[in-house]
């Protein structure tokens, strides 16, 4: 008994390879950042004993910046796909700008 979707939902081409590319790039930023984690605990696992901020270690810090960031970078990622569908719904403008 299947009745079909609630709500009939198309993206267009254009839009969907911009919101790919829009979430790789975003995704290599993250695993930039969560690569020199990795690394710093790896090579100077002292240095993420030290005290950094009100008596946390730096591995708390940097694992909470972690989390922290990747929140950001979800917001980041809706309101740049927000601001193109906008843009597509109301004046016909290419994803990456230009007029189209």
């Amino acid at each position: 008994m299947d009745h079909g979707p609630n709500v009939d939902y198309h993206e267009c081409d254009e839009l969907l390879k911009y919101k790919q590319k829009a979430g790789l790039r975003l995704f290599f930023v993250y695993s930039a950042i969560y690569a020199v984690f990795v690394l710093l605990n790896t090579v100077f696992p002292a240095m993420m004993e030290s005290a950094v901020l009100f008596g946390l270690n730096l591995a708390i810090v940097y694992g909470f910046g972690l989390i922290i960031i990747a929140i950001i970078l979800g917001l980041v990622y809706n309101a740049m796909c927000s601001r193109v569908e906008r843009r597509l719904d109301t004046g016909g403008i290419d994803p990456d700008g230009g007029e189209a």
